[in-house]
C-alpha cells in the first residue's frame, strides 16, 4: 500500500488543499489518478494487482464508468484477458452506449480509479444490470472511504484511505474561507 501512495505523491496525483469532489462533497485531499496512471507501465502494474485479486471470480468482462475508470479498467481487462467496455453519462444518466452489449448473466467486474461514496460505481452497475449483465465484484485503485462505501457487490481496492469528506454546509475549509478547487472530470 505505501508504495502505491508513494507513487501518487511522486507523480503529484495526491493533492492537498480544499477540493469539491464529483459527489459534491468537500475534502482536504484529492486523488488525480490520471497523473498516477499516465505511464502505461504504472497502469499495467496496478491493473495486474487488481486482476490478481479477481482472477478466480469467473470474470467474463471488465467495465468502467467513463472517464476516470477507463485507463485502469482497460489495464485490468488486459491482465485478465477479457473484453473491456464502459458506461458513460447521457443526459445525466449512466448508460451503456457505443454498440456495447451483454449476454444474459455475463459475469462483470466493475473497475474504478477512486471510490469515495461509490456513486459512479453504483450507477455503472445499474446500467450493466439493466442490460442483462451480472456484476460480481467491483474494484478500485484507491478507496477513499476506507471500506465504508457500499456499492451493492463485493469490493476490493489496492489502497484503503480514511480521507475526510464534508457536506458544504459543514466544511471547516469553507468556514475558514479557503479557496475551493474542482479538479475532477465533472465540472
Amino acid at each position: 500500500m505505501e508504495d502505491i501512495l508513494e507513487h501518487f505523491r511522486r507523480t503529484h496525483a495526491l493533492l492537498e488543499g480544499h477540493f469539491v469532489l464529483s459527489s459534491g462533497l468537500h475534502s482536504p485531499n484529492y486523488l488525480q489518478c490520471a497523473l498516477a496512471l499516465k505511464h502505461p507501465a504504472d497502469a499495467i502494474r496496478f491493473g495486474r494487482a487488481i486482476a490478481d485479486q479477481a482472477r478466480n471470480m469467473g470474470i467474463e468482462t471488465v467495465a468502467s464508468p467513463a472517464i476516470g475508470g477507463l485507463v485502469i479498467g482497460f489495464a485490468v481487462a488486459q491482465a485478465l484477458e477479457v473484453p473491456f467496455i464502459w458506461t458513460e453519462r447521457q443526459t445525466g444518466v449512466m448508460t451503456l452506449r457505443r454498440g456495447f452489449s451483454l449476454h444474459a448473466d455475463e459475469k462483470i467486474l466493475v473497475v474504478e480509479d477512486v471510490i469515495t461514496t461509490g456513486g459512479s460505481t453504483r450507477e455503472c452497475i445499474a446500467a450493466l444490470e439493466q442490460n442483462g449483465g451480472e456484476v460480481v465484484m467491483a474494484a478500485s485503485v484507491i478507496d477513499r472511504s476506507n471500506g465504508a462505501a457500499d456499492v451493492g457487490v463485493p469490493r476490493i481496492s489496492l489502497v484503503e484511505m480514511d480521507v475526510p469528506t464534508y457536506r458544504a454546509e459543514e466544511c471547516p475549509m469553507c468556514a475558514r474561507g479557503d479557496v475551493m478547487e474542482k479538479p475532477g472530470s465533472r465540472k
